[in-house]
């Protein structure tokens, strides 16, 4: 469970809304979400970024931690579909970087200042991004079954 004078804070600063884990931040407050959780509150170690698609949106989900409190806080960004793109938080924390680049390459949210924001996992001529639920499988790019290892001579 978030500390809850930390969600009340982002909620009054920011017109976050508590989650089960965190908060929900809107995209145009992310950054200074950040910077006010890093800042303010304590949360200097960044875990994670992930996302998870549903019918009407993409939630973008950053994890970050205060090490003095062991309290881990996810913050919560929906984007439409139709504009799939997050303020990056690489300078805020420098461990978001490689985590966006994922996020970048599976989901296609692209992140506003990113230093280095291309491909991380896949080859640069990929075509589409293979977390999105209309991702094709029957692509040259999509599922490939395991090759079978040769017999050993005997």
């Amino acid at each position: 469970m978030p500390a809850v004078e930390v969600v009340e804070a982002l909620r009054t600063r920011f017109s976050a809304s508590a989650s089960p884990l965190g908060v929900a931040v809107p995209a145009a407050s992310l950054l200074e979400a950040a910077r006010a959780l890093r800042d303010a509150h304590g949360y200097r170690f960044y875990v994670l970024a992930s996302a998870t698609e549903r019918s009407e949106a993409i939630d973008l989900v950053h994890a970050v931690r205060n090490l003095d409190t062991n309290d881990t806080l996810f913050v919560t960004t929906p984007l439409a579909k139709t504009a799939l793109e997050a303020p990056s938080l690489a300078f805020v924390w420098s461990g978001a970087e490689w985590y966006e680049r994922e996020v970048f390459d599976l989901f296609g949210i692209r992140f506003a200042s990113h230093p280095d924001l291309r491909r991380i996992l896949l080859p640069d001529e990929y075509q589409g991004h293979p977390l999105r639920k209309e991702f094709p499988m029957d692509t040259p790019w999509g599922y490939r079954p395991a090759t079978p290892k040769p017999e050993a001579a005997s």
